[in-house]
């Protein structure tokens, strides 16, 4: 039952998206029947995104209650009324009623990314996570197959057609869906709390609101648009649209592969750069041939992007996975639904939607400066850690001899907490028991070779004298300047049987 929850619950994935955006590809021939404006038809486009963003978060937490098994069942059901509610559209409110709750297809998509990894390791997460987002094909399959439907047996009966699947797939979830998925019960609110204090949800909910964002956005508006601005063939735009979101759907498991193998962060550095270039080529594109190039590169990085993030996702909160979830998912669905809005503004202001794209660089210029910032400050973390779980005692001096920076092995082995040695120098540890000539030749080492390393006895703050094992290392920058000393030192008292006579090592 386990092994077909992956291939079950990406078709699902495939089922729900392609009623999520069901609207957008026969818009060209609603239109023909309802008379709507350039803002009607910006509206009817993106309400699917609301419902379907908000909707994301409570669909995460209930799966980790209930199992996807239910939550997909339950979901698929009530799709059927709004999808025969839209099949008798006759007036803008129709289609946003109706429009809105199509939005519970694209929420679904929180209970895979919910359930799946529990029967993973972590290891393994993105590359599953990736897969189940080739679910994302089922806008390709609306995108391609709706107008070509509507074109020959009417949109009304096209509609009609997608309560058939919704049926079929509430029935193999049901039957088919592990009724032994792990499940949680912890409270909603203290899990919000939780995750809501960590700041690298709201970064990575940015992230996602761009990459995702901009595969809804554009699987949204690119029928209309290329319609509109390139005079094509509705079918054409259809097909141009399903080759968009095929490509974005099938490097998104390359992306969860690529952020298993190498850093994530350098994974989606990666892409922030290519979507800053295609926003750029975007807007002073004249011709379909390079409207089509930025269009191609915009779908590539976002793919991989999105298969990278949920990577991190459930990296960072495994114990709050389903609000985590919903919480990203949400606010990449909300990347989709602000787009359209904003690009038809633009257009109906200006004449043209290149400010709406340049937007876009912009926000994946500034999240590339983010992503940048999150891969050197997670370096510097896994330091901290390393210099804070080892057992040697380590200072950080400046080239002056004040201690800048302790670990709390040095405050176990001393005694001196960090408030008592960070801007004192290590003369704070000195016993007498070294003359001057031995300080004078362990500095002439480290001038001319760059390290030191020896016994040497030193005193804790309580008195005790002891004898430890130093070793000294300077620091120096690209120009060969010093600009920290680095010494390690552990215990050596109880090493060596019997006493160590100090007055031989005092003559030294």
């Amino acid at each position: 039952m386990k092994r077909i929850q992956l291939p079950l619950q990406t078709l699902s994935l495939v089922a729900g998206f392609m009623v999520w955006v069901l609207l957008s590809p026969l818009l060209p021939f609603i239109k023909e029947d309802i008379h709507l404006t350039s803002g009607q038809l910006a509206w009817v486009t993106a309400t699917p995104v609301i419902l379907g963003s908000i909707l994301r978060v409570p669909m995460g937490y209930y799966t980790n209650r209930f199992g996807a098994r239910i939550l997909f069942a339950v979901s698929f059901l009530f799709l059927i009324a709004p999808v025969y509610y839209l099949s008798r559209a006759h007036s803008f409110f129709d289609l946003i009623v109706s429009g809105l709750f199509l939005g519970i297809g694209g929420a679904v998509f929180s209970v895979g990314v919910t359930a799946l990894p529990k029967y993973y390791s972590k290891e393994k997460h993105g590359l599953v996570n990736g897969i189940y987002g080739i679910g994302n094909i089922g806008t390709a399959v609306t995108s391609f197959s709706a107008p070509v439907l509507a074109k020959a047996i009417g949109w009304t009966t096209t509609v009609q057609l997608t309560i058939g699947v919704m049926a079929v797939f509430a029935l193999l979830n049901f039957v088919l869906g592990d009724r032994r998925e792990p499940k949680a019960a912890a409270p909603l609110r203290p899990q919000i709390r939780s995750v809501s204090r960590n700041s690298k949800l709201w970064l990575l909910s940015l992230f996602y609101f761009i990459t995702f964002g901009s595969f809804v956005a554009f699987t949204v508006y690119l029928p209309n648009f290329l319609v509109g601005s390139f005079h094509l063939d509705k079918a054409d735009a259809g097909f141009r649209t399903a080759g968009f979101i095929a490509l974005c759907t099938l490097v998104r498991p390359i992306g969860g592969w690529l952020a298993d193998r190498l850093n994530a962060f350098v994974v989606l550095m990666l892409v922030f750069a290519g979507l800053t270039v295609s926003g750029v080529i975007l807007s002073f594109s004249p011709s379909l041939v390079m409207y089509t190039i930025g269009c191609l590169l915009v779908a590539f990085c976002a793919g991989i992007g999105n298969g990278a993030i949920f990577k991190l996702v459930p990296l960072y909160f495994a114990k709050q996975s389903g609000i985590a979830n919903g919480v990203v998912a949400m606010f990449g669905g909300l990347g989709g639904f602000f787009p359209p809005l904003v690009l038809s503004f633009v257009q109906q202001m200006t004449g043209h939607v290149a400010i709406g794209f340049m937007a876009l660089s912009e926000f994946a210029l500034a999240s590339l400066i983010l992503t940048t910032w999150l891969y050197y400050q997670e370096r510097l973390q896994v330091s901290k850690q390393i210099l804070d779980s080892t057992t040697q005692g380590v200072l950080l001096t400046d080239p002056s001899g004040v201690i800048r920076q302790i670990n709390p092995a040095f405050s176990a082995l001393t005694g001196f907490s960090e408030e008592e040695a960070v801007g004192k120098t290590p003369g704070i540890l000195k016993s007498g028991v070294q003359n001057k000539a031995f300080y004078d030749n362990m500095w002439r080492s480290i001038r001319e070779t760059g390290s030191w390393q020896g016994e040497i006895w030193n005193k804790r703050k309580s008195g005790e004298v002891y004898l430890e094992w130093l070793t000294i290392s300077s620091i120096k920058n690209d120009a060969g300047e010093v600009k920290y000393y680095a010494g390690m030192f552990s215990d050596m008292t109880n090493s060596r049987p019997g006493q160590t006579d100090l007055r031989a090592l005092q003559s030294k």
